[in-house]
């Protein structure tokens, strides 16, 4: 309903004056109701402009913007999982740190030139199930390897850039410093200028200052560029771990390490390690001198073989001939047998002991002194036959 039949029900006929003041109102309406129109139309026109432009800019997207952004996302994907097809060439040296993920292997294989791409070693990397076995260390690999290959390559031992060192038991600290040198290159100045800081090395305050003893006989394993602190420090480390994994007290390790020592240069056989760590207790415990020979040759600085009765009369602190109780160091590196033997050793009353087979090791033990002259008579014996 319009305002123009609401007017003409609710004014009635009036004065000539009031049917022109309607006529006007109708007019006034009539001008509104174009104007109404006219917005109308605008309206309408800017709609139907807005929606064109809104297509035409759809369609551009359609054709252009999209097929850009997928070609930029397959480049991105393409280059994510690049890989080289191998075999490889030259070499390269990569660090895997410690508790590396695969992620990081990717990154630094990727910088060193080793694989194409991060996506391609990580694709590789989760396919491969032992591949949660890489070692921390330094590698050397090819250069462009297929990814496959790198992860195989982490996994080979021989890849890994290390170097090993055995020290046999039963050396002095200058013999192992020697076969440190031999094997690493490293001066043997360079570990004693080391050792000279034993809170470094972490050697322990009952040592004395000395290393005697207390570079434990292993087989080493050193990284590239390992200092000569940290393979002296490895070694003492390995002899505290061992002597307090069997509950040796502190206060207790150089007197173990320095019976060891002996053991270690008198007996081979654990069962004559055992037999000999008990003679050199009970001859402790009567407090008689323990007469010897290997600690007489370490004060003298010579190898046991050229000791002579001479060495036997020169007073040293190793002197055992001469002095009653222990060395003041250990003579050597002893072994975990000699360790053991010494904490625990076997039961009985011998007081001596001598070698009578020099080649064999043979060793006889007596509780008295006319059965030990006895036992050496036969290594008197044994040195006529086979020494000429």
């Amino acid at each position: 309903m319009n305002d123009l039949f609401l007017d003409e029900i609710v004014q009635p006929d009036g004065p000539a004056e009031s049917r022109g003041d309607r006529s006007a109102r109708r007019a006034e309406r009539a001008e509104r109701e174009r104007r109404r129109k006219r917005r109308r139309r605008r309206n309408l026109i800017a709609l139907v402009l807005c929606l064109a432009v809104l297509g035409g800019a759809a369609w551009a997207v359609v054709q252009f913007v999209l097929p850009m952004l997928d070609d930029l996302r397959g480049a991105t994907q393409q280059e994510a999982t690049t890989d080289y097809p191998g075999p490889g060439h030259g070499s390269a040296e990569v660090v895997i740190p410690a508790a590396a993920t695969g992620a990081e292997m990717a990154r630094l294989l990727v910088d060193a030139g080793v694989v194409a791409s991060a996506g391609a070693f990580e694709d590789a990397f989760t396919a491969n199930p032992d591949a949660a076995g890489i070692q921390p260390g330094t590698y050397r690999l090819l250069l462009e390897m297929k990814a496959a290959d790198a992860v195989t390559a982490l996994l080979d031992s021989e890849n890994r850039i290390q170097t090993k060192v055995t020290i046999p038991e039963g050396l002095r600290v200058d013999q192992v410093l020697d076969r440190l040198s031999s094997v690493t290159t490293v001066p043997v100045a360079d570990f004693q200028a080391a050792m000279a800081d034993p809170a470094a090395t972490g050697l322990p305050a009952e040592a004395g200052g000395s290393y005697e003893g207390w570079l434990f006989p292993a087989t080493y394993t050193f990284e590239p560029g390992t200092a000569p602190v940290e393979m002296i420090q490895q070694m003492v480390a390995q002899t505290v771990a061992n002597l307090d994994a069997r509950g040796v007290a502190a206060a207790d390790r150089q007197r173990v390490l320095t019976i060891a020592s002996l053991v270690e240069r008198e007996a081979r056989t654990p069962e004559d390690r055992s037999k000999v760590a008990r003679a050199i207790q009970n001859r402790l415990d009567i407090n008689m001198k323990l007469d010897i020979d290997a600690s007489v040759a370490y004060g003298a600085g010579i190898p046991g073989t050229e000791l002579r009765n001479v060495h036997k009369e020169t007073d040293t602190p190793y002197n055992l001939y001469m002095r009653t109780g222990l060395p003041p160091t250990p003579i050597a590196a002893p072994s975990l047998t000699s360790i053991d033997a010494v904490l625990a050793p076997a039961d009985g009353p011998w007081i001596f002991w001598v070698t009578i087979n020099l080649e064999t090791g043979e060793t006889r033990f007596a509780e008295t002194l006319t059965e030990h002259n006895q036992n050496v008579a036969l290594l008197r014996q044994w040195e006529d036959e086979n020494q000429g």
